[in-house]
């Protein structure tokens, strides 16, 4: 029997506990130490999943019980944890975004860069099924040359006003994940022009954000990228993904959790709602995202996205942001 990977979670709010049930479902990794300043909750999650706790990340890595750890913290920590894991050679999955300043980013780029240690970002939309379906058939040439993305993500509501005030924007908090999908399919995005608006939410507009955006994303090869947010849908959570190409197109649509139509004098091929929560959407490729992480632990390949991708969201993100509040598309170059 192959020996247990021991993982050491940093974080136990809500994207904490989505890792610690993943990695509970996982035969081949153990949940070994659980790190939260706020020491009631890694208590909490410690009970429930197992592990060691701590508020001092230090403790954690000098404890020598740790093979890999996720960063699931607040985004202001994830830096300094990555950088930690990079010192104490222990892989890392950190989730998005790496930091909320790109010059922060930066100032690690050249140690990860030139570290042999394994760093995995969360981009997790990259590990679910229908996506990845989507990705081979389009590489496959099911409908030539692929011309047009349309990546469309609405919340069921918006998230507290607490919440907004930390989460850096729809840009680097929400549209990240679009963003980084849309370079799953078209790695070399080289300008960006976007929208935002104020439509349903004061909260977000005390935020001095968006509740709704629009980001167009052309490609080196001019193929063009829509990707439409909304911080609310009224049907549920709204994630569809559309490729377009020279010879046909292909569709992924939402989700229900039953497959059951009903016919009336009301309605036809009525359907329950849309699975209300990413939770739920995404349940799957959070698992999947992680397992895929352990293989890199192991020195296996991995097709996790590492550091260069977090990077390449992040500014992509801060482009969006800026065309958003400009006017005016934002040229990028994502290699320099």
């Amino acid at each position: 029997m192959t020996q247990q990977i021991r993982i050491g979670l940093f974080g136990t709010g809500r994207i904490g506990q989505v890792h610690a049930m993943s990695l509970a479902t996982l035969d081949e990794a153990t949940l070994s130490w659980v790190c939260d300043p706020f020491i009631e909750g890694a208590k909490r999650t410690a009970a429930e999943y197992g592990g060691r706790v701590s508020a001092d990340p230090e403790e954690v890595f000098a404890s020598g019980e740790v093979d890999a750890v996720i960063v699931a913290s607040p985004t202001a920590t994830h830096v300094g944890l990555v950088e930690m894991a990079i010192d104490s050679n222990v892989p890392v999955l950190c989730e998005k975004p790496i930091d909320l300043d790109i010059a922060r980013v930066d100032a690690l780029r050249a140690k990860a860069a030139e570290s042999d240690v394994p760093i995995a970002l969360g981009f997790n939309k990259r590990f679910d099924r229908h996506f990845v379906e989507l990705k081979r058939r389009v590489a496959a040439g099911e409908i030539g040359a692929l011309e047009q993305l349309v990546i469309i993500s609405r919340d069921p509501g918006e998230p507290p006003a607490s919440y907004l005030a930390e989460s850096g924007g729809i840009f680097r908090d929400m549209t990240i994940h679009d963003l980084d999908l849309a370079r799953y399919f078209i790695p070399d995005i080289v300008e960006v022009s976007a929208r935002g608006a104020n439509v349903f939410s004061e909260n977000v507009r005390q935020a001095d954000d968006f509740d709704s955006a629009v980001v167009t994303l052309r490609g080196a090869n001019d193929e063009l990228v829509t990707i439409v947010n909304s911080r609310h849908a009224a049907y549920g959570y709204d994630q569809r993904v559309e490729a377009f190409g020279s010879t046909g197109l292909l569709h992924v649509g939402n989700k229900n959790d039953t497959l059951v139509r009903h016919w009336s004098a009301r309605a036809v091929e009525a359907i329950g709602p849309y699975q209300n929560f990413f939770l739920e959407r995404y349940a799957e490729a959070y698992r999947l995202e992680v397992a895929e992480f352990l293989r890199a632990v192991r020195g296996l390949p991995s097709r996790s996205p590492g550091f260069e991708d977090g990077r390449a969201a992040l500014i992509l993100a801060d482009a969006a942001g800026m065309s958003a509040r400009t006017g005016a598309a934002v040229a990028v170059d994502l290699a320099s």
